[in-house]
This record gives C-alpha cells, structure tokens and sequence, in this order.
C-alpha cells in the first residue's frame, strides 16, 4: 500500500484514517484486490494504537469497501 496517511493531531483519529482510506479507494490509489497492511503494522507507522486502526478497517468492511480473509489479511473489495 503507497497511500500516504497524515493525521491531524484533532479529532476521532479513526474517523480520519477511515476517510482517508475511503478516499484511496474512491479516488483509485488503492485498487480492488490490493492488500492492506495489518492493523499492528499500520499503526506503529502513524504511531497510534492498533484498534484505532481496527476500528477504521472494521467501519470499511462494513460499509463494503473492504472484506478480510482469515489468515490472509485485508483487501480491498
């Protein structure tokens, strides 16, 4: 995943990287079937917890715009 990240150091962080990840999807930075880095991973990258992630990917496989695979990890719809 080259999608770059940047938070803001206000508001719900998960919210954010939700809507940025949302917007890589939409925009075609990140593309259907394009693997997603595992939540401790991405995490240690922005430097926030891992659940804050957790909740982002989890809020876009609900809304469809990502599915998980067991032992595979997340991937774009």
């Amino acid at each position: 995943m080259d999608v770059h990240i940047s938070l803001e150091g206000h508001g719900d962080l998960a919210a954010q990287v939700y809507r940025q990840l949302l917007d890589a999807v939409l925009d075609g930075r990140l593309r259907s079937g394009e693997r997603l880095p595992p939540t401790r991973e991405l995490a240690r990258r922005l430097e926030i917890s891992r659940n804050t992630v957790a909740v982002a990917y989890d809020r876009l496989v609900a809304d469809g715009f990502l599915v998980g695979r067991a032992g595979a990890g997340t991937f774009v719809s």
